[in-house]
């Protein structure tokens, strides 16, 4: 069913139509073998019993004799069986950042989020993907889940639009509460700055699944990566008001940068040594570049 002009008028405040146009050519891909419970538009890498023909193995004794190909067996008299592609159901959930910290940036992260969010969304409800997105801060804040298809896309549009960045972040709870109530295989996507004083390590261990694929994505301001301070400064915590006072110096500045970019290589190496995908980006960045491109070589999109 085609998306209604009202629900055009949401989506087109975060994707602009040509955009749009662009991501009715995209799906949702999954690296891992799907066991979804539910029948659906995706063709898994498990062999099933569909029209659409895969593969053959040698048969053994008690397979089924219905599946034996006897054109092959008239040629080389060997009994082989024929595998076939099974549709399965493909689960998506998006568990994104809307924290106060998130709010700050020009532009500001939450706008970059928002966006992302509403792309691989958009994505996924037209291709009959279901799809969960989940807004955290202090634990998680708001959710729609188990969403299915194009008539969706006004409240998922509705969600975002709507949404504003504050509160502190819990995102061990956070995850929590995701890990217990996802469900079937499929793909997760964290969407955060990743500047938690508690850090991102037990957290994320509970969103790591044989079953679910997890990309990372770690969103930071321009400010945040070439900070542009000098002199006697007070600062304020956003989230918590925790206060610290400075004297800013390109010494400081110089080890600023040092430390993050060693937390970002602790995090990346956190998801490439647990089979997830990590990847940041600059809130100034494209969001049409990063899905239209950069998604399709780490094979999230094809």
């Amino acid at each position: 069913m085609p998306a209604t002009s009202s629900t055009m008028r949401k989506l087109t405040q975060l994707l602009d139509p040509q955009f749009m146009a662009r991501l009715d050519s995209l799906d949702v891909l999954s690296r891992k073998i799907l066991q979804g419970k539910l029948q659906g538009e995706r063709r898994s890498k498990r062999r099933g019993q569909s029209v659409e023909f895969a593969d053959h193995r040698p048969y053994v004794v008690g397979d089924d004799l219905r599946f034996v190909d006897w054109n092959v067996y008239g040629r080389l008299d060997q009994l082989f069986l024929k595998l076939f592609l099974e549709e399965q159901d493909l689960t998506i959930h998006i568990l994104a950042d809307a924290s106060a910290s998130m709010g700050l940036g020009e532009p500001a992260k939450a706008r970059f989020m928002k966006r992302l969010t509403a792309a691989l969304g958009y994505v996924s409800l037209v291709n009959n993907n279901r799809l969960t997105i989940s807004l955290f801060a202090d634990g998680l804040r708001t959710q729609l889940a188990h969403m299915r298809g194009r008539n969706y896309l006004s409240q998922m549009a509705e969600l975002l639009v709507t949404t504003e960045c504050d509160g502190f972040s819990d995102f061990e709870k956070a995850c929590r509460d995701v890990a217990v109530g996802r469900i079937g295989s499929g793909i997760t996507i964290v969407i955060s700055d990743f500047l938690f004083k508690q850090g991102f390590d037990a957290a994320l261990r509970r969103l790591v699944s044989r079953r679910h694929d997890l990309y990372v994505v770690q969103v930071l301001s321009p400010q945040e990566l070439e900070p542009k301070l000098g002199g006697d400064l007070r600062l304020l915590d956003i989230e918590d008001g925790d206060m610290a006072e400075i004297t800013v110096s390109s010494a400081l500045l110089k080890y600023y940068k040092k430390n993050l970019a060693a937390y970002c290589s602790e995090l990346n190496d956190f998801c490439t040594g647990r089979g997830a995908v990590y990847m940041q980006t600059n809130s100034a960045d494209s969001v049409e570049s990063l899905v239209l491109n950069y998604l399709r070589r780490v094979r999230l999109l094809r």
